[in-house]
């Protein structure tokens, strides 16, 4: 990660890492600790979109295309808007959010 965040970065750089494995969890490792560590990698770009204000939108494309391209099954659109609902909901409540949008 390279930077030091402050304690409400840090709680939501641990939710983001609790959602992805526990809800979002796309192919079903939720319940074998060896491989908690299997969503890592996507935690630092779900962190640095979610603290963006109206970011569910490049959350769910950013979760999609990671189900497609890096994993090989297909879309889940709707569990990827549920994932970026709470995330977002989590970044808001820990007051993480800029007011800047996502300029892509």
């Amino acid at each position: 990660m390279g930077q030091k965040l402050k304690k409400d970065e840090k709680e939501l750089y641990k939710r983001i890492d609790e959602v992805l494995h526990y809800i979002w969890d796309p192919i079903g490792i939720c319940g074998v600790p060896e491989a908690r560590d299997e969503y890592y990698s996507y935690i630092p770009e779900v962190f640095k979109l979610s603290k963006y204000k109206n970011s569910e939108k490049h959350i769910v494309e950013y979760l999609n295309k990671i189900r497609s391209e890096n994993m090989g099954l297909g879309s889940d659109s709707k569990k990827c808007i549920e994932v970026a609902y709470i995330i977002t909901n989590w970044s808001s409540k820990l007051n993480c959010q800029t007011e800047s949008e996502i300029c892509r």
